[in-house]
């Protein structure tokens, strides 16, 4: 064999030795996406009927302190998780929350596709179209928990405090809120955070009407509970 044929092969075996060496890394990085992803999608042990409304509950707490300690485990984000809900959900709490983009309920308390049932509007008031949501997510599907969540410096419930003029329709959910912001009226500290405590507390007491939520929650089938998120910290705060 001549010099230039050997130096040929020699070059070429260093080539295919690279090229295998980048095929085996990419291969073993698909493969920890992979098991990544396969985790991640069974971080849900339990199924959303054999979750209590107590068990419920601390899952929403325990996913918001992983996300407070930034130290989230992204469960069921996988395309497994995506297949397995495509065709039926069975979330294990529904969230009333602001439509205030700072406030994404599945990120805040670190759960994934089909965990939640958001019901997003400005002010989290219980408007009938809000209420009728709640009740297929807690009569049809199942949900064990309600969260009725207000957040720190709401434009909404300041709104409300301010009794602003709003163009449009805007106002609208400022008139929802007055009721609370009346009770909220001469008590010590922020009036914003007060306002937006009473008003979740008010809108509670709006969702009380349903006559649905009233038997699943006396069946001990429901638990209702009221939160205040942190802004700043991330943090959901039980109040009611």
């Amino acid at each position: 064999m001549s010099y230039r044929n050997d130096f040929i092969g020699r070059r070429d075996l260093l080539k295919l030795g690279l090229i295998g060496a980048f095929g085996l890394s990419a291969t073993t990085s698909s493969l920890l996406w992979q098991v990544k992803q396969a985790q991640a999608a069974g971080l849900s042990s339990l199924t959303p009927s054999s979750l209590s409304p107590d068990d419920a509950l601390q899952k929403l707490v325990e996913g918001n302190q992983r996300f407070v300690q930034h130290q989230p485990q992204y469960p069921d984000q996988s395309e497994v998780r995506l297949r397995e809900v495509a065709q039926a959900q069975h979330p294990f709490a529904t969230v009333l929350t602001c439509a205030d983009s700072r406030v994404p309920a599945e990120i805040i308390f670190d759960q994934g596709i089909g965990d939640i049932f958001d019901v997003r509007i400005a002010g989290n008031v219980a408007t009938p179209e809000a209420l009728g949501s709640i009740e297929y997510a807690v009569a049809l599907l199942g949900a064990p928990v309600l969260m009725v969540l207000g957040h720190e410096r709401c434009g909404a419930v300041t709104a409300a405090v301010e009794n602003q003029t709003l163009p449009g329709e805007i106002g609208t959910f400022v008139k929802a809120i007055l009721p609370a912001v009346d009770r909220a009226k001469g008590k010590p500290g922020d009036a914003i955070d007060n306002a937006v405590i009473a008003n979740v507390q008010y809108q509670i007491e709006q969702l009380q009407r349903s006559l649905l939520l009233i038997e699943r929650a006396q069946s001990g089938k429901l638990k209702i509970v009221g939160g205040r998120y942190d802004l700043d910290t991330g943090m959901v705060m039980i109040i009611a």
